[in-house]
């Protein structure tokens, strides 16, 4: 039934029980009115308009739950379908409406998926360049720097070897930024050493105190799926670093037969009313890449708790994996 019939049948419905209940009620109109027959009309009036309202709601409430899923839909969070009521015009309005969703749903994936892979060939190719052209040009600083020191006497050789140290520190930051950009060690070791890894590197350089827990006999994932978990384990240790005011981090990666959930905690202030970020925002991409699922929510101590569950098998993505990883010559 559309919403025209709909409507014009609920407004029938209580017409005819109005004219019916003048028809054999004891009820008579005087000219001019009494106030009995006044009262009583009024109160009928009264019971009209309220049936009316009441009948009209129960009515119209597919399109309140639709105008309310329309505030509140969002593609990084796919699902949550609405009920089809039937088969007249307002349930193939809201049948409709989950099929604009689910396709829209689809592109975003599809487009997600190509602007993440263009990524990571960006990635890659930065991180070649740091490692061919800025790499090898600063070691070649570095041993020019230790030949004129061990040449050199007095106060210029003190110059060239502080020249030296900080060379040598520049060139490690090239080593770790060439790491961050392409995960030589997810290439090469798999999932569970880069992660402990990259554990290890965020312990270094933040001074917090990363706890690693790792079960065994995980699942096994394809490339594109470890790259997913790597790279959502890096931007949540990144936001803790950044955002959290922490002093530790729990980075947990368990298995079960139809999933591996990777999930990263800290005791630091939380995420409380704060909207989702560029960061946030890309985790949920990649979370879809996956037909995964990426749940960011406080923990019973007040901290922040984000979990990432990816199934065994996972949807196939539009994604490319990454190419095998050039030689080792100096930098990883």
């Amino acid at each position: 039934m559309s919403l025209f019939w709909r409507i014009f049948a609920l407004n029938a419905l209580v017409l005819g029980v109005a004219t019916a209940l003048l028809l054999w009620a004891p009820v008579t109109v005087s000219v001019p009115v009494l106030l009995t027959e006044a009262v009583i009309l009024l109160g009928g009036l009264g019971v009209m308009l309220v049936a009316n309202a009441a009948l009209l709601r129960v009515g119209l409430a597919p399109l309140d739950r639709l105008t309310r899923q329309m505030a509140t839909v969002d593609l990084l969070r796919p699902g949550g379908r609405l009920p089809v009521p039937g088969h007249g015009g307002v349930g193939e309005l809201i049948h409709t409406f989950n099929e604009m969703i689910e396709r829209l749903e689809a592109e975003r994936a599809a487009s997600s998926a190509r602007a993440l892979n263009a990524q990571e060939s960006e990635r890659r190719r930065i991180a070649q360049e740091l490692h061919d052209e800025v790499g090898q040009s600063m070691t070649a600083v570095l041993l020019t720097l230790k030949r004129a020191a061990d040449q050199s006497g007095g106060p210029l050789r003190d110059d060239m070897r502080l020249a030296q140290e900080t060379t040598r520190a520049s060139l490690d930051e090239v080593r770790r930024l060439a790491r961050r950009l392409r995960p030589g060690v997810l290439e090469d070791l798999g999932l569970v050493s880069a992660l402990t890894s990259l554990a290890v590197e965020f312990a270094t350089h933040t001074g917090l105190r990363v706890e690693r827990r790792f079960g065994a006999g995980l699942p096994g994932l394809d490339r594109v799926g470890e790259l997913v978990v790597y790279r959502v384990a890096q931007e949540s240790l990144t936001n803790v670093a950044r955002h959290a005011e922490a002093g530790n981090v729990t980075l947990e990666l368990t298995g079960t037969p139809g999933a591996v959930t990777l999930t990263v905690t800290d005791d630091g202030r939380g995420v409380g009313l704060a909207r989702d970020g560029a960061g946030i925002r890309g985790m949920r991409e990649r979370a879809l890449l996956l037909g995964a699922s990426l749940d960011i929510g406080a923990t019973g101590r007040g901290g922040t708790r984000v979990r990432l569950t990816v199934p065994v098998a996972p949807l196939a993505p539009a994604f490319v994996p990454l190419a095998p990883a050039a030689p080792e010559e100096g930098l990883p």
